[in-house]
């Protein structure tokens, strides 16, 4: 018994190291759960102008201006992981959030609810700062620049967390928005109009035109929990 013992305790201890160097990527992937599969578009859904593809593992955008958007699924209380790069070193584009019905067209999320804009550059068409990279497109002005020009990859980590939206672009905070925060006027007719935003909504990737030309290779959600909910109301 004592030899089965000590045979055992051998055993348990060579297999320690195959266990700790498994959890890190354990760690890494807890809780994210992916949208896109890498493969195709099933699950997602196009309108509007232009559409997307997949090649070689990541969607293109192709003409605009067009969504394509998470169906059958509105989302809230969480924070949702975007990777994207522009073809050149600035495109336009964006990705959709607090969307409040099943879009139809293409101009209905821009109207009624937030883009998380991609634009590095927004004053060469004649817009500023609250149309610039990582803001909600017209209502929020930097908090702090932190784009990378294409085609670097980007990351957005976008936090759903009731009425407020927290962004993060490539670990910095760049907006921190809750509903009824002042905003500008509407400077162009194609801009949102303003008012309360749902707490859950649609989600969707903007294809802006057929010189904007835009990758996202990741679009994961994970649920937001009570501790994360907590240190988020302690950042304003």
């Amino acid at each position: 018994m004592k030899i089965k013992l000590t045979r055992l305790l051998m055993i348990s201890i060579l297999c320690l190291p195959t266990l700790a160097l498994a959890s890190p990527l354990g760690d890494s992937t807890k809780g994210w759960r992916p949208l896109f599969n890498g493969k195709d578009l099933n699950g997602w859904k196009h309108v509007g102008d232009g559409y997307m593809t997949v090649e070689d593992g990541i969607v293109k955008t192709h003409g605009g201006m067009g969504l394509l958007y998470w169906a059958g699924e509105k989302f809230g209380n969480c924070t949702i992981r975007v990777v994207y790069h522009m073809e050149k070193e600035n495109s336009n584009a964006g990705f959709f959030i607090r969307v409040p019905i099943e879009p139809r067209e293409a101009m209905m999320p821009v109207w009624y609810g937030y883009e998380v804009q991609i634009d590095n550059h927004p004053e060469t068409s004649g817009e500023d700062e609250y149309h610039a990279t990582g803001m909600l497109y017209a209502f929020t002005k930097p908090l702090a620049i932190a784009w990378k020009p294409g085609p670097q990859w980007n990351t957005f980590e976008i936090t759903l967390d009731g009425e407020r939206t927290i962004i993060m672009l490539n670990g910095v905070k760049v907006t921190d928005y809750r509903e009824g925060d002042p905003a500008p006027p509407r400077k162009f007719d194609f801009e949102p109009f303003p008012g309360k935003r749902p707490e859950y909504g649609y989600i969707g990737m903007q294809n802006h035109g057929e010189h904007d030309v835009v990758f996202f290779k990741e679009v994961s959600v994970k649920p937001l929990d009570k501790k994360s909910a907590g240190d988020h109301s302690k950042m304003k």
